[in-house]
């Protein structure tokens, strides 16, 4: 089964490799259907995959994600862990005032609590930063929700280090409840979020989660310079990213990931959950086979510091090779 991390310094507890559910509903994949979406639910929490990270906005029709999962779980909804996220700054939503502002705080969690079918979300998350209303507006009506038993905690996505600065001394000013999570976007290929992100989250006493954290399958070794599996999403909707792809890199990774025996995905998932502040990994999947692959690869292999070295050299850290 797979092992559990506190997220931060809160009490709440989540599956150190997650699902993300955006392809909940999406067109074109197994997972549009209430049976395919139920397919990979089932799976997830046979594996001990019980974090669900969704949004307000995923699906072929904004909502569809949630709505399906809410079909889904019914009856064993005491078994997961559901987080959503409202308020991005593309929302198709035409609630009034800003993303995250209390008159759109209000408007969304009545409707993802309904779409979900639960009386209780576990992570609500501000999705993307609204700079046209005051963050102490927002974090007093995240609070007011958290005190009527709407919400147990709070987070927020795609913050910057001094957002998230920001953020815990205006909950700390007003006594209002903090945020205990970050989610921004963490891969080998994308390690920006160890510039700023990680360390004020670490500082600060927030999980991190982290999003793309496998580039679309590109770091799980399903991929080469030549070619990969044709009902990948990767090949059949965006093979610019596989052409684009840093082909030197990859195949030094897998050299890598050969010398100690490991799978691709292995290394990936062991890299990505050796940094402390890390509470799960939002890996995406559209077939029950990926979640029983994703949930062995986490814990499977625990990197060392030469290894973690070598991985530097490979995928340079913001600032460059430590």
């Amino acid at each position: 089964m797979v092992a559990q991390r506190r997220v931060g310094a809160s009490g709440l507890l989540v599956s150190a490799v997650g699902l993300g559910c955006n392809n909940f509903g999406r067109a074109g994949t197994a997972t549009e259907t209430l049976e395919g979406t139920t397919a990979v639910l089932d799976a997830a929490i046979e594996a001990g995959v019980t974090f669900l990270d969704t949004a307000e906005m995923y699906g072929k029709e904004p909502g569809l994600s949630e709505t399906l999962m809410g079909q889904a779980l019914r009856g064993r909804r005491d078994q997961v862990v559901i987080a959503t996220k409202f308020g991005h700054a593309s929302a198709p939503f035409d609630y009034p005032g800003s993303t995250g502002s209390r008159s759109y705080v209000r408007r969304a969690v009545e409707a993802s609590l309904r779409r979900l079918q639960t009386d209780w979300i576990d992570l609500y998350q501000l999705h993307t930063p609204d700079d046209q209303t005051p963050m102490d507006e927002t974090l007093d009506a995240l609070t007011d929700l958290v005190r009527e038993g709407k919400v147990r905690y709070i987070g927020h996505s795609n913050f910057s280090g001094w957002q998230l600065a920001e953020a815990h001394f205006v909950a700390r000013e007003r006594h209002d409840v903090p945020f205990v999570s970050a989610q921004n976007e963490l891969s080998l290929l994308h390690r920006d979020a160890e510039r700023d992100v990680l360390p004020a989250a670490a500082r600060y006493g927030l999980g991190f989660f982290p999003y793309f954290p496998l580039q679309n399958g590109l770091l799980t070794g399903k991929f080469t310079r030549s070619g990969g599996p044709d009902d990948t999403r990767i090949m059949r909707q965006r093979p610019h990213l596989w052409q684009n792809a840093p082909w030197d890199a990859l195949e030094a990774y897998q050299a890598f990931c050969d010398a100690r025996l490991i799978t691709m995905l292995q290394a990936t998932f062991g890299w990505l959950l050796s940094h402390p502040s890390l509470s799960s990994i939002i890996a995406g999947a559209t077939r029950p086979d990926q979640v029983r692959a994703n949930a062995a690869a986490g814990g499977a292999w625990t990197p060392d510091a030469s290894d973690l070295a070598a991985i530097d050299a490979i995928f340079p850290p913001p600032g460059g090779a430590a």
